[in-house]
């Protein structure tokens, strides 16, 4: 019986997906996902053969995963699968083909946080390989700031929010090329959700 929808994709975010139908995520590759929760968008990469990697904060995600992983019978290790702090990943320098972090980043506490753990996605990403980010953003909306860089959202919490400038600096600074085109999501007086994907060069890559 053919599988629905649903069964085959989850909870997976759209703008993975958009990934995935243009080929940029595909069966074969490695592909880590950093803050992974219960594996929304993990579903349909584990079915398809990824090999996959995740880490999150909580113990619990990190189980439902390794639960959800045997549940498909995709043989791969419970140890790909482990409770860590993005800003200390366990992982090689160059380990990913993929890094997805999807709706972590706007957690950090300020922008050192932040930095430290975009260098940490950064540094397992293979030359070659896509950094995916989804994260809150200030761009098509002004936000109350708390504090540097930290600003109140529509349901009262505290974000760190980025703008189009800052993203586009880092990629600079990253000797990153993006990927796609900035790409935000206005939800009504509520928040802005960025999609920030970039790629990072080979080594005596042009730029």
């Amino acid at each position: 019986m053919a599988l629905t929808v649903q069964e085959q994709f989850g909870q997976i975010d759209i703008y993975v997906f958009d990934q995935i139908l243009r080929g940029n995520i595909a069966a074969g590759m490695r592909v880590l996902d950093a803050g992974c929760g219960y594996g929304r968008n993990l579903v349909h990469l584990l079915r398809e053969g990824c090999e996959v990697f995740a880490v999150d904060a909580d113990a619990a995600g990190i189980e439902h995963v390794r639960q959800l992983s045997a549940a498909l019978m995709t043989g791969l290790p419970v140890e790909n699968f482990q409770v860590a702090p993005i800003e200390e990943l366990p992982f090689p320098d160059g380990f990913a083909n993929v890094v997805i972090c999807n709706s972590v980043l706007h957690f950090a506490r300020d922008e050192p946080h932040f930095r430290r753990l975009l260098a940490e996605l950064w540094r397992v990403l293979r030359p070659g390989g896509m950094l995916f980010c989804r994260l809150g953003s200030r761009i098509g909306m002004d936000f109350e700031e708390v504090r540097e860089g930290v600003f109140v959202v529509g349901d009262g919490s505290e974000w760190f929010l980025v703008d189009e400038e800052m993203l586009l600096g880092l990629t600079e600074e990253m000797n990153a090329v993006l990927v796609d085109p900035l790409k935000t999501t206005i939800v009504q007086d509520y928040r802005c959700m960025t999609t920030w994907v970039t790629r990072k060069r080979r080594t005596n890559e042009p730029n």
